[in-house]
C-alpha cells in the first residue's frame, strides 16, 4: 500500500492539512500524520488536530512521499526542524516523492531541494527566496519528484494532482468525481 507521511507543525494551515489527508485517504492511500512534539497541534485558525504518531516515532517506517502543510507559523517550525530537512533530503536521495503547499516550500528551499527546479509557493514565499529555482505562478507546479502548490484555495487540485502521481489518473478521477466537482 502506498504510504505518506504528512508533518503537522503548530500553526499549521488546517485547510490544507485536513484536505490533502482526506483527498489521499478517499484515494485509498495510507497517510500518516505525524506532531513536531508530543500532543494536538493547534492549526493557524485554532483548529486542534490529533496527530496519528510523533514524528520521531513515524520516521521509523517507509514512505512513498512526504506533504508538507503550510501555513504560519507552521511552515517555519517545519523549516527549522532538522527532522524534517533530513527526511526530505533522505527522501529525495532515494528518489521518492516531495510536496510542499503555501508557504512551506521555505522547508524545501531550506533542504536545498529546489536548486535548477520550477516551483511555485504562497506569493512572497519563495519568489523571495535566493537561489537557482524558477519560481511560477500556477496553481500546482510538478517538476520530477517535487510538487507545490499556491495556499488554501489550491488545497483540492493540489491533493487530487498528489493522488494521480501516487495511484494514476483513474483513481484521481474516481476520487474527483465522488467530490462532484
Amino acid at each position: 500500500m502506498t504510504k505518506v507521511l504528512i508533518p503537522l507543525a503548530q500553526g499549521c494551515e488546517e485547510l490544507e492539512a485536513v484536505t490533502v489527508i482526506d483527498i489521499l485517504r478517499r484515494a485509498g492511500i495510507q497517510v500518516i500524520t505525524a506532531g513536531l512534539e508530543t500532543g494536538p497541534v493547534r492549526a493557524s485558525r485554532g483548529t486542534v488536530l490529533l496527530p496519528d504518531a510523533t514524528l520521531d516515532d513515524a520516521l521509523e517506517n517507509e514512505f512513498d512521499m512526504i506533504v508538507l502543510p503550510g501555513g504560519m507559523p507552521g511552515s517555519e517550525h517545519l523549516k527549522n526542524d532538522k527532522r524534517v530537512i533530513a527526511s526530505l533530503q533522505k527522501a529525495a536521495a532515494e528518489g521518492k516523492y516531495i510536496a510542499a503547499i503555501c508557504a512551506a516550500p521555505m522547508a524545501l528551499h531550506a533542504a536545498n531541494l529546489l536548486q535548477g527546479k520550477k516551483a511555485t509557493s504562497f506569493p512572497g514565499v519563495l519568489d523571495a527566496m535566493p537561489g537557482s529555482h524558477t519560481y511560477m505562478n500556477d496553481r500546482v507546479v510538478v517538476d520530477g519528484r517535487i510538487v507545490t502548490s499556491k495556499g488554501p484555495g489550491t488545497a483540492m487540485d493540489f491533493a487530487l494532482t498528489l493522488v494521480e502521481l501516487l495511484v494514476g489518473k483513474s483513481k484521481r478521477d474516481a476520487v474527483e468525481s465522488d467530490l462532484q466537482r
